[in-house]
């Protein structure tokens, strides 16, 4: 059995997450048991929740336990199997972690999912075509319920899930601005995503002046919003939602470090009677095999252009991480380990 390289939860952070957080292991790979499979990860995901987890507070999941593989959904390669359904060479995805190789009880539902690669990137299957993309389709969809027509917006537009939520929405028929940060990721939300508009969030000091390049944007207000972030962001949104409008909220990233996040004028959720719903997407599995077809047809069909950062090797992974938190990424961020 193979050598694997690891990376643990060494300590909790305080404020910012730093390297020293997490510690690189070396471990022996346990023999295979009736039922499992040995997986060689290609590709290992780095993704905003993982901050939350990494704290021992209240959390919707139980937190990261120190001294364990840090949790990550990864996809690869069976390399050996000891179960009937999955063969040596065969394409899967997992939870694998932040490792390079990861024992799998198949017999587990949901455990280790095969992934047809023929027609798109296998890393695309941790995107678009994976959790971050079914996050957008669940709050656009079964949250937001806008008509076609409406428009729409969503806070970090060009990451995975937002480029996913914009480009959903267009096929929808909706109008849709997108929020990012930087002019490169704004030329992109529109000019490959097809996006209606997007505002760079960085040029603006305030709530009051994104609200108002806002309302440039979204002339007839804002019908529903899809939001990562929060903060100055959603506070310059409810300036400009509608009455009844919908907002699905999956992510809080400005406040993830630790920083009080005040919501800066709550008695427009009442003024204009809106619905602000969070949601986690692993609590409604019922809709994925739906919501992955449709992606993963518009990603075949090139509609769906997802953009990835790719840091290269294991190591790599904690200060990759560090720069998802601070936006320095651009599209789905990942690690390649082979």
């Amino acid at each position: 059995m193979p050598t694997n390289h690891i990376i643990v939860l060494d300590n909790r952070p305080t404020g910012e997450t730093s390297a020293s957080n997490f510690k690189l292991i070396t471990a022996e790979t346990p023999a295979l048991k009736e039922g499992q499979v040995l997986v060689r990860h290609h590709y290992l995901s780095l993704d905003p929740y993982m901050r939350g987890r990494m704290n021992d507070g209240k959390n919707y999941a139980q937190p990261q336990a120190l001294g364990e593989v840090m949790i990550g959904g990864t996809v690869g390669e069976v390399i050996e199997s000891k179960h009937p359904e999955f063969t040596v060479g065969q394409t899967v995805q997992c939870m694998g972690g932040w490792q390079e190789y990861s024992v799998i009880n198949a017999n587990l539902p949901g455990a280790l999912k095969p992934v047809n690669a023929g027609k798109i990137s296998i890393s695309h299957f941790l995107g678009a075509v994976g959790m971050p993309g079914v996050t957008a389709w669940y709050g656009l969809v079964k949250i937001i319920q806008a008509k076609p027509g409406a428009t729409v917006t969503v806070s970090a537009a060009s990451g995975a899930v937002g480029s996913a939520y914009g480009t959903l929405a267009k096929a929808r028929g909706f109008r849709v601005v997108g929020i990012a940060g930087g002019k490169a990721k704004c030329d992109y939300v529109v000019n490959e995503l097809g996006f209606d508009a997007c505002i760079d969030y960085k040029v603006h000091k305030d709530y009051i002046s994104l609200s108002k390049a806002l309302k440039d944007a979204c002339p007839n207000g804002i019908d529903g919003h899809f939001e990562n972030v929060g903060g100055m962001v959603l506070d310059a949104v409810m300036l400009r939602a509608n009455d009844f409008a919908r907002i699905a909220v999956c992510g809080m990233i400005a406040g993830y470090n630790g920083e009080p996040l005040v919501m800066t004028n709550p008695t427009l959720i009442l003024k204009s009677r809106m619905t602000i719903e969070g949601f986690i997407v692993s609590e409604h599995m019922e809709v994925w095999p739906e919501a992955l077809a449709e992606l993963a047809d518009l990603v075949a069909s090139g509609q769906l252009k997802p953009r990835e950062t790719v840091a290269q090797g294991l190591a790599s992974a904690p200060e990759a991480f560090m720069g998802l938190l601070k936006g320095k990424n651009f599209g789905k961020q990942l690690v390649k380990l082979i």
